[in-house]
């Protein structure tokens, strides 16, 4: 077979020490050129949320106050009259609209939407996966020098793990790749986020429309294919578990290192408004007023 001739060429010319297999090396070394080649999508991916969380979000959160007083002003002007209730449903609604115009044209400013930061960075890994583990399989087939060489728990590169080490390995680490964010978070971050959830949950309870949260949806669909990979890597040839495993392996390094590096910054940015705020405890930040326009001009436009 070509491709198989072509592997063998590239595991002879690469300078792997005598005393390491030569394919299940060769595999090992090219999946991880490939993670690193595709890297500067993740990182891009995570200089988005940054911007998003740093820029974006802080600065929403200062104009809410201002568009509730404005609104109020304008629903004054306008001599709209009403119950309780009722007019805190329409302040509560011209709000909603004018903070989300805010948030889009915030997120556009600083380059920052949730959705494509959230889905390119996996996407760009999916074509290299696939084509990968097709390649391999298709490598497997006899004849194959694969059939030739064992590596940890695999009698052979060509057939699956008959100890299922390499699967189980691989569904723990898909797991660990999932939930590492929170093992660097200390007592009181992990606190406030619980508060936080404890916050919407009575919300939603309350009646306020549940919010779809695309990072929580990808980690309930990652916490269900990671008991499925084990499920499928034991029926995949080795050289696949390999690569799989070297894949992940990769993947929980990369996440646990810029989750680190996320739950720095964020410590930094807390401690520094934490100072600011000891330092000028009267100081206010200045806004530019903002234009609200009305719902019927805007139907109208």
């Amino acid at each position: 077979m070509a491709k198989a001739s072509a592997i063998a060429d590239l595991a002879l010319a690469l300078p792997i020490p005598p005393s390491l297999p030569t394919y299940s090396t060769t595999i090992i070394l090219t999946t991880i050129a490939a993670r690193f080649a595709l890297l500067p999508v993740s990182i891009w991916g995570k200089q988005r949320a940054w911007r998003m969380e740093e820029l974006a979000l802080p600065a929403l959160e200062r104009m809410k106050p201002i568009v509730s007083k404005q609104v109020l002003e304008e629903m004054k002007s306008k001599g709209i009259r009403g119950d309780k209730a009722y007019l805190q449903g329409i302040h509560q609604k011209r709000s909603v609209e004018v903070l989300t115009q805010i948030r889009k044209d915030l997120f556009k400013k600083h380059k920052c939407q949730p959705l494509p930061s959230i889905i390119i960075p996996p996407l760009s890994q999916l074509p290299v996966f696939v084509v990968g583990t097709i390649m391999l399989g298709r490598l497997s087939l006899d004849p194959t020098p694969f059939d030739s060489e064992s590596f940890l728990t695999l009698s052979t590169l060509a057939h699956p793990d008959p100890t299922m080490t390499l699967p189980i390995v691989l569904g723990i680490l898909s797991m660990v790749n999932v939930e590492s964010s929170n093992w660097v978070m200390n007592a009181a971050e992990k606190e406030r986020e619980r508060q936080i959830e404890d916050r919407n949950a009575k919300a939603i309870a309350e009646g306020a429309k549940p919010q779809i949260k695309p990072r929580a949806v990808i980690k309930s669909a990652l916490r269900f294919l990671s008991v499925g990979r084990i499920i499928i890597a034991a029926m995949v040839p080795g050289s696949v578990a390999v690569y799989w495993v070297t894949s992940a392996a990769f993947g929980v390094i990369q996440t646990w290192v810029m989750d680190w590096q996320d739950i720095r910054r964020r410590r930094r940015s807390e401690a520094a408004r934490i100072r600011l705020a000891a330092a000028s405890p009267r100081l206010q930040p200045r806004h530019q007023p903002i234009r609200i326009i009305p719902s019927d001009s805007r139907k109208r436009s």
